[in-house]
């Protein structure tokens, strides 16, 4: 299993923040955002996230969900949640096997040290399921304005 451009985007099923588990395949008809992000309350995925509900109209007015997954358990996602009001659900891939079938749980380095984490990155699954776009090792700044201007002409 690993996402691959114009294949059928990888399957899964993950606790959401709302309470239930979340299939991929039951957003079937919906374009969705999945967005991988290292961590929760951390100053650059807090303004990732930001953006995201920032623009958030924007993207539901374009027929796309937004889901955010991260490794981070769910009672910590309540918290990033509540803190800057997100509207939109936050998965939990605590073993890190749907980060592993996109291709994003890497080897990362930081002050010398390695370590296994998320890759920042972002997919556009279509209405049919197929993985249509993908922006890996993202730099906020912008990244938003990028993937609204693929979903508008896509």
């Amino acid at each position: 299993m690993s996402a691959i451009i114009g294949q059928p985007a990888p399957d899964f099923e993950l606790p959401g923040s709302e309470g239930s588990m979340i299939k991929l395949s039951d957003y079937r008809g919906s374009k969705v955002i999945l967005y991988f992000y290292p961590k929760d309350l951390t100053a650059t995925c807090s303004t990732q996230a930001c953006d995201f509900r920032d623009h958030h109209e924007q993207f539901t007015g374009q027929g796309a969900i937004i889901l955010g997954v991260s490794t981070d358990p769910l009672q910590r996602h309540s918290k990033f949640i509540e803190k800057y009001g997100l509207p939109f659900q936050l998965l939990a891939d605590e073993e890190h096997t749907v980060s592993e079938a996109y291709g994003v749980w890497q080897q990362k380095q930081m002050y010398g040290k390695q370590y296994m984490g998320i890759v920042r990155s972002t997919f556009l699954i279509d209405e049919e399921g197929i993985l249509v776009q993908e922006w890996r090792k993202v730099k906020v700044k912008g990244h938003i304005e990028s993937v609204l201007q693929h979903i508008s002409e896509s």
